[in-house]
């Protein structure tokens, strides 16, 4: 069975949209009928259309009739490269022709089809209509309209109304673009659906393959990667997966390292230039964007506190795990200096005390809502200072393969001084883990895993790293049924729905497995690894957190989610490795 085929009714088309790669159209299917969102921001516009994630749909209320008026039920039937409607008059069929423009094939006979567009003028034409407004629209076909109406509704919402008599092989053509030129050209159905299957037929050959316990989910997780991605537009400097079409339209500068581990394996190009996006926008002063979406950066919020915000500095973490994959040293050429002053920028602007940094900003964390941010800003933390570990050992690493051995033995000593800091000043000898401290000074009561993260770096004696690993296997604090919970079980903050305080995420176990594998804990890793697959396989959705107790999607996880479906990835193939004498723990 072929991906395509198995991944048959996968998008529901009710939770899961159809979309496609670069494309910014999610198409719906409610209450038997149709809708199409648009998956962008629109900062600019918010005032007057409401977030993004609220804003109605440019195409809504999409529904179909037969002669004497009664609706057709459409029952779906999608592939990844085809959403299929069943109707008791034949069969429709959504499939893109490019990221702005979708073709409808139609079976032959006369009925009646009705929409409700966003737009503030329409106007129709002898094969369909066009209406303008902030993004225009046009519907195109090449069968015998017999009748065709656009009415105004109101100053913002036009009604389209039109008989359609259809013959075997024609369609409908739906244009969707912020452009002033349209794409109205209706090509011959068979030969569209047939490339938009070779496109995902080839990126589905592309990926290495996985055992067959966790081929289905591997599938679907390389499905959402490729839908996952926007193409270029203003902003957006790079071809990039957004962690969520439906949730979060944008470049989350983290989220983009997670991706590129799984672009990796059967793309360098698009694996690299999930790093390039967030460098394409570096400040004079080293630091990167917290987000990059089509109308401008984030780097500044006012709540909950006023200060810059940024993402976790795993920039050259990444670009090594590239190279190792790649071998492409240009790569690293590129990338090395713009790190370099990302990682002074942590040193220059938000410095705690000796050799460690804090946040300023919990968004900079990444972990928005945790509870070691109760108490307010500056934190000095464990996690951050491990990411720093690691990356000033990582650009030291990068250091060697190009050439430059004064420059390694810098970051090298660097690494080592910031893992002596973080033990003086964080290490909590009578509890056995590392503490954040607010405002430098004050220890943060709250048990979080991310005490427990200075174990990656590899560089503390047994015994600590032996206190620190029977934390993380407690069974009251982060070793339930499904670990590892973002606050400990036995924590008065816990709670499994909240976001990060208290659900597991993927990206943190996969740290977590990279730390144990590292530290001589190989068994312990693999285990971690399984259970996070076991976990991600739960559902036919792949979402952004987990309830720690009951594997649960917790009502505000996004669906269709990148670093989760990208962790998916990699930890299937490690584990498919260990299996196969391949390597892994």
């Amino acid at each position: 069975m072929t991906a395509i085929e198995n991944l048959h009714n996968r998008i529901d088309l009710g939770n899961i949209p159809f979309t496609d790669r670069g494309s910014r159209l999610l198409l719906f299917l409610r209450d038997n009928t149709l809708s199409i969102r648009l998956a962008e921001r629109w900062v600019k516009w918010e005032r007057q259309v409401g977030h993004y994630r609220q804003r109605p749909p440019m195409i809504e209320q999409f529904a179909l009739s037969d002669m004497d008026g009664e609706p057709l039920e459409m029952t779906p039937d999608t592939y990844p490269h085809a959403a299929g409607l069943e109707t008791r008059i034949g069969r429709f069929e959504w499939v893109f022709i490019d990221p702005e423009t979708m073709l409808l094939r139609m079976p032959s006979g006369r009925f009646n089809l009705r929409f409700i567009v966003h737009a503030e003028q329409g106007r129709t034409d002898r094969r369909g209509g066009t209406l303008r407004g902030k993004r225009h629209v046009a519907y195109t076909t090449n069968a015998v309209l017999e009748s065709n109406q656009i009415s105004s509704l109101s100053d913002e919402l036009f009604e389209v109304h039109a008989t359609v008599n259809a013959s075997a092989g024609q369609g409908m053509v739906f244009n969707i673009t912020p452009r002033l030129g349209y794409n109205r050209a209706v090509l011959d159905g068979e030969s569209v659906a047939s490339e938009a299957r070779r496109r995902w037929q080839t990126w589905f050959d592309a990926a290495p393959p996985v055992l067959d316990a966790y081929r289905s989910q591997y599938e679907y997780a390389w499905w959402v990667m490729r839908a996952g991605l926007l193409n270029t537009r203003f902003y957006f400097t790079r071809e990039a997966c957004v962690p969520s079409k439906i949730h979060y339209v944008g470049v989350w500068h983290w989220d983009q390292f997670f991706h590129a581990l799984a672009y990796r394996h059967i793309d360098n190009r698009l694996a690299e230039d999930q790093i390039r996006i967030v460098l394409d926008h570096q400040r004079d002063d080293g630091m990167l964007p917290d987000a990059i979406h089509d109308e401008g950066l984030v780097t500044h919020l006012e709540t909950p506190v006023d200060a810059d915000v940024t993402k976790p500095p795993l920039a050259a973490w990444t670009a090594l795990k590239l190279y190792e994959t790649s071998h492409n040293a240009d790569f690293l050429q590129e990338v090395y200096e713009p790190i370099c002053r990302w990682h002074d920028w942590w040193f220059n602007h938000s410095r705690g005390s000796g050799d460690l940094c804090q946040y300023r900003h919990p968004f900079s964390s990444g972990l928005d809502d945790s509870p070691l941010w109760d108490l307010g800003m500056p934190v000095v933390a464990p996690d951050l200072n491990t990411y720093l570990c690691l990356q000033t050992e990582s650009l030291g690493k990068i250091a060697d393969i190009i050439g430059l051995p004064d420059d390694a033995a810098q970051w090298r000593d660097r690494a080592d001084r910031i893992a002596q800091a973080m033990l003086e000043t964080l290490w909590d000898g009578e509890q056995g883990l590392f503490r954040a401290l607010h405002l430098g000074q004050q220890p943060i009561p709250t048990l979080t895993p991310f005490s427990l993260l200075p174990l990656w770096t590899g560089r503390y004696a047994p015994d600590i790293t032996a206190r620190l690993v029977a934390h993380l296997q407690d069974p009251q604090t982060f070793w339930p049924t499904w670990p590892i919970p973002t606050v400990a079980l036995n924590d008065p903050a816990f709670d499994p729905k909240q976001m990060w305080r208290g659900p597991v995420w993927a990206n943190i176990n996969y740290l977590f497995v990279e730390a144990l594998a590292r530290t001589g804990y190989g068994a312990l890793a693999g285990d971690l690894r399984r259970k996070t697959l076991d976990l991600i396989m739960l559902h036919p959705d792949i979402y952004e957190y987990y309830d720690p107790l009951t594997g649960e999607r917790p009502a505000k996880a996004a669906p269709i989610f990148g670093w989760t479906s990208a962790v998916f990835i990699d930890l299937a193939l490690q584990e498919t490795a260990a299996q196969t004498g391949g390597g892994g723990s």
